[in-house]
């Protein structure tokens, strides 16, 4: 990356944080806060811990399309207002009913679309996927950092007090998006000039997408339903003080971190992929049974549930944005990333809902078997799949030349061993190949280079 690529995606992967962290804030510690609400009951708690997934899936999409349309600074601007609005409203209410209400407008601010099309707008091609690994890693960042300050911040400032927090985050993101992020000089061309609704067809017979689509939406309905049992469990069944519960955090998610590189490293190698998703969705499901077996009164089977689960859902939450991104058409993977991640929030959404309603009725032990069917019929869905063919997707620069040239060198691109699909953005000499790296005639494709070719 050049230094404006640098200084620009930096920036906006700072935006992104601040925003996820004030999502991820409340997580470990408002389940016990709501019982001091007016009006609460447990389906009410997960409700308010989920709405604001049923808000950003909603808003997402037409905050992309009015970016296209307003400009990409004051939509984001915009969403983060909506935002910090909604913090100060959970922040004021003494009802479980106004902090719903405040969640659900913080999920309005739905900025994730027009942030990355603004990374589109400030990088080149080719420097495209580094760009989104930066903010990937920054919102995982984001998670891992609020479930061990939420519990210091609670004994701190109190759940109230992280709703003004994460209002003054919102306002900071702002600040950022106005000093320190450039303005675009231009848009990048699309890929393709399909009406959206076509776009989204596309997308939908894809089968293999289908899988991750679903596998999205249970990994993050179990993370919510978790998070609405989780937090009481340590307190009223294991007798852990809220205050002690970022102890328990830190080495779970440190450890964590350090069960999933080896199982990431294996997935460098193709043939592992399908092996570690399959490992991951096992080492959730195991999970589940230890949490409900430790619950019953042992804390260090508790635990080691704890850390299996999120050994499980890091390797997971790692992997399928990549295979979204390598499966996805060429001309479509804007609409396939969309689905994905719509899928993700109404995940969220309903675990919220679905854990609290069980929550209410058969308590945690209920909520962890509920995952634990989640986990099943995730597993049933994956194993009778076939393998997907995993593509890379390479950006290839053209000498000049006129539209009947170009058209022809695409057209040879395609016979070329090793290329599945290449597509010409026409107006930037840009050629966007789908490559199967093992078989590809290197020699041959860089006839046909007039620069330098990389992953994008």
């Amino acid at each position: 990356m050049n230094p404006l690529e640098r200084r620009s995606v930096m920036a906006l992967a700072g935006v992104f944080g601040l925003r996820m962290l004030g999502l991820f804030l409340i997580l470990p510690v408002f389940a016990l806060y709501a019982d001091s609400l007016e009006g609460n009951t447990a389906l009410l708690t997960g409700l308010a811990i989920g709405a604001y997934g049923l808000t950003q899936a909603i808003f997402q999409i037409p905050f992309g399309l009015l970016s296209d349309k307003w400009g990409r600074k004051p939509v984001i601007a915009a969403g983060l207002l909506i935002f910090a609005i909604g913090s100060v409203v959970a922040a004021m209410s003494d009802t479980i009913t106004g902090v719903i209400i405040g969640r659900a407008l913080q999920g309005m601010g739905a900025i994730a679309a027009a942030v990355i099309a603004l990374v589109s707008d400030l990088t080149r091609e080719e420097q495209r996927t580094k760009a989104m690994a930066m903010i990937g890693m920054t919102i995982g960042f984001s998670f891992f950092l609020a479930l061990m300050l939420g519990p210091l911040l609670d004994s701190s400032i109190g759940v109230p007090g992280i709703f003004w927090l994460t209002a003054i985050l919102a306002m900071a993101g702002i600040g950022i998006t106005y000093l320190v992020v450039p303005d675009p000089v231009s848009s990048h061309a699309s890929l393709t000039r399909d009406p959206l609704g076509k776009q989204f067809r596309d997308i939908l017979k894809d089968h293999h997408l289908l899988r991750l689509d679903w596998g999205i939406f249970s990994l993050h309905l179990v993370l919510t339903a978790l998070f609405v049992a989780m937090p009481v469990t340590l307190v009223e069944q294991l007798g852990f003080e809220r205050q002690m519960h970022w102890q328990i955090y830190l080495p779970v998610i440190l450890l964590s971190v350090v069960g999933m590189l080896p199982m990431i490293f294996l997935t460098t190698r193709k043939k592992n992929i399908p092996r570690i998703f399959i490992l991951g969705i096992l080492l959730m499901l195991i999970s589940e049974f230890l949490l409900l077996s430790g619950s019953q009164g042992s804390a260090a089977i508790f635990i080691v549930g704890m850390l299996i689960w999120f050994t499980g859902f890091n390797v997971l939450e790692a992997l399928m944005p990549s295979l979204v991104s390598r499966l996805a058409p060429v001309t479509n993977k804007g609409a396939a990333i969309g689905v994905y991640n719509s899928a993700e929030f109404f995940g969220a959404f309903l675990g919220g809902v679905f854990g609290g309603l069980i929550m209410g009725i058969y308590g945690s032990a209920g909520v962890f078997l509920m995952s634990a069917a989640v986990m099943v019929v995730w597993l049933l869905v994956m194993l009778p799949a076939s393998p997907p063919k995993l593509l890379e997707t390479e950006v290839l620069r053209l000498p000049a030349g006129t539209l009947e040239e170009t058209d022809e060198i695409v057209r040879q691109l395609g016979t070329v061993t090793g290329v599945a699909e290449a597509i010409h953005v026409a107006g930037q000499g840009i050629v966007y190949l789908k490559v199967d790296r093992e078989t590809l005639d290197r020699d041959a494709l860089a006839k046909y280079a007039s620069g330098s070719r990389e992953q994008a």
